[in-house]
């Protein structure tokens, strides 16, 4: 009888949980997802995952605390320590973090927060508290240290911190919609990042 893949110590259940949780939500959407299955791939009894987490939405917000949350977390933690300055961040491990996202599961949170987004306004919510407006608070905490330390004018460019986010956001979709990946996303957000550092320094080259 093949066992359960998920099955360990008592205090691992909710991050068990969460994981098949999402791969639940990778193959049959939110709306398409059932707590019972959920229950099934992770190895506990329906009654059991009550314990942990009382709704869909609830299991939902758990996949986004283990899958995204951590990384936005790490994120901001690395530029808070790094004695980079602004440009070689941008270049450097935002650069790298940006395009390991389009093929990622935050790409599946993504699309699933885009078909389902608007039946669910709490989870909107929820992901922009957590998730959205963390991501643009850090990009503009990066850009006035840029100002700060010369290395960046302040300009329109410095009052739009989503500038930054966008092609990474773009490329995430682009190949959600698109499987062939026509698009070379890491090159786009290459493209798109040298771009914006050139206006970032000289507003009048933007």
């Amino acid at each position: 009888m093949a066992q359960p893949r998920y099955q360990r110590r008592k205090e691992d259940r909710p991050d068990e949980i969460a994981a098949a949780a999402m791969e639940a939500f990778a193959e049959h959407g939110y709306a398409g997802t059932k707590v019972a299955d959920v229950a099934k791939r992770a190895g506990v009894s329906k009654g059991l995952m009550y314990l942990y987490f009382k709704t869909k939405e609830e299991l939902f917000k758990a996949v986004i605390r283990s899958v995204v949350i951590p990384r936005v977390a790490a994120l901001e933690a690395l530029m808070e320590s790094s004695g980079l300055s602004s440009e070689a961040w941008l270049c450097g491990p935002f650069t790298e973090f940006a395009k390991s996202l389009p093929g990622s599961h935050i790409a599946v949170i993504v699309r699933l927060m885009i078909a389902e987004g608007p039946k669910h306004p709490d989870l909107v919510a929820f992901y922009w508290d957590n998730v959205v407006s963390r991501g643009l608070r850090a990009m503009s905490n990066l850009i006035e240290r840029g100002i700060e330390s010369g290395e960046f004018q302040r300009s329109r460019l410095t009052e739009q911190p989503h500038l930054i986010i966008m092609p990474v956001v773009f490329s995430v979709i682009f190949r959600l919609i698109f499987a062939d990946k026509s698009l070379d996303t890491d090159q786009l957000i290459d493209t798109q990042t040298d771009l914006l550092i050139r206006g970032l320094k000289d507003p009048a080259d933007a």
